[in-house]
């Protein structure tokens, strides 16, 4: 697996200037193009896929600012394993905190419009590493490589679309009281608030993995805006986050585990569930993720595992 190089943008990067080339299921997206990119003007790419899980700009702006105060100067690599368009890997990026940021999209097009809109925003050169490829593979391999403490965690079988979509088309037990606590807190008005590529010249003998992609985890904060399913979820009073399409709740928290990772989930996702991540006595901080009153989505803040553990 390597670091991708530059990548062309192809006809599905596009840029539309009026609403009569829309496709009419990402028109309502489109009309808040500004919110989503402040700089969409500036010839901002994505897919059409891609419009449905961008994470608007001042929310993306709100986590990185969080992030960046809440983890330990140890952590000094931003991982993003969902990059689509770019969104929160430029936020990262821009918020001056982490060393590199390294940004997984394994559909082509999706990460050639990422790409471009960094440069778009301005992004020093090499400050994002892309990835071209399976998220839950690269961290496969690093773990196989001893990038940390550990061995648990594993990857999910391949699924042909884009990692970006959150709102594209294990059985969980919801009516169960959740045995830990959430910390719940809301940043209500994140919207009041705001290229880099690497190529590696060198290989480990025998690795699979090139040396710009070789990080070690216990110095990573993981990020990861998945899929969501589909755009029913808003349809639904609490939402059974083991039930989201391709990867499940508990599918993304074993794939991170036990490394600090922080999941973007829907707004109405279910507290119970969540709350099962960490051991029994532990607390996992929530914050809702607002826009002129209105909650966007959730972040669960989940530590590294021994911080997590209980105390003796």
């Amino acid at each position: 697996m390597r670091a991708a190089e530059r990548l062309p943008l192809t006809a599905a990067c596009k840029h539309y200037s009026r609403i009569g080339e829309v496709p009419w299921d990402i028109q309502k997206y489109w009309h808040q193009r500004y919110s989503i990119f402040s700089y969409y003007d500036y010839d901002i790419r994505l897919t059409d896929d891609a419009w449905f899980g961008v994470t608007p700009e001042p929310v993306a702006t709100q986590i990185a600012t969080d992030l960046a105060g809440s983890a330990p100067p140890s952590k000094t690599i931003l991982v993003d394993l969902f990059a689509g368009a770019g969104g929160n890997a430029i936020a990262f990026a821009l918020s001056g905190r982490w060393d590199r940021v390294v940004a997984v999209e394994k559909d082509a097009a999706t990460l050639a419009c990422a790409q471009h809109n960094a440069e778009m925003y301005e992004v020093p050169d090499g400050l994002i590493t892309w990835v071209n490829d399976d998220c839950f593979e690269y961290l496969a391999l690093l773990r196989r490589e001893g990038g940390g403490v550990g061995a648990q965690g594993g990857s999910p079988a391949r699924h042909s679309e884009s990692d970006s979509d959150n709102d594209s088309s294990s059985d969980s037990d919801s009516d169960s009281d959740g045995s830990n606590d959430i910390d719940s807190s809301s940043d209500s008005d994140s919207g009041s608030s705001s290229r880099g590529s690497a190529k590696s010249d060198s290989k480990k003998q025998g690795s699979p993995l090139d040396s710009a992609l070789r990080i070690d985890l216990t110095t990573a904060q993981i990020f990861a805006s998945p899929p969501w399913g589909g755009v029913g979820y808003g349809a639904q009073a609490v939402f059974d986050v083991e039930a989201m399409q391709p990867y499940g709740l508990t599918q993304l928290h074993e794939a991170c585990r036990p490394y600090a990772h922080a999941l973007y989930l829907p707004r109405t996702s279910d507290l119970r569930q969540i709350a099962r991540l960490v051991p029994e006595g532990r607390k996992v901080e929530v914050v809702q993720y607002c826009m002129e009153g209105a909650s966007k989505a959730m972040v669960a803040y989940i530590p590294d595992a021994d911080e997590a553990a209980p105390s003796k």
